[in-house]
């Protein structure tokens, strides 16, 4: 599986992106994308994720009611449409498969991952 992460850039605070993540081979062995991202010193953390058998989804108390995920399954792609944009926001945001059992909060279960994209939120 091939993971092709996109739409990050430069914003200024309480502005919005939308990135997407676009997936790629054999697809069919996953069953969750997740979107997790790492600020420069700081361990990667979970920020959202989204079946893409049911379209349930999850989010990290500090992004619930700003951010959304969602997944348009005939082009495999799923995104994530943040507002409300914060300073603390800004840091490298990956997508992941998921193919494995186990709590969705942790890279663990993801085993395969796109490149990451940039977002900077100035304030």
């Amino acid at each position: 599986v091939q993971l092709q992460a996109s739409g990050g850039g430069l914003v200024q605070a309480g502005g919005s992106l939308r990135l997407s993540c676009t997936a790629s081979g054999r697809t069919f062995e996953t069953f969750g994308m997740g979107w997790f991202r790492q600020a420069p010193g700081k361990e990667r953390e979970f920020v959202a994720w989204i079946s893409t058998i049911t379209s349930t989804s999850m989010y990290a108390d500090s992004v619930k009611d700003r951010f959304t995920i969602s997944r348009d399954s005939t082009k495999n792609t799923v995104y994530l449409q943040m507002i409300s944009l914060k300073p603390e926001d800004t840091a490298l945001y990956y997508c992941g498969a998921q193919n494995r059992a186990g709590p969705r909060t942790l890279q663990g279960v993801y085993g395969y991952w796109g490149q990451g994209t940039q977002v900077t939120v100035s304030s």
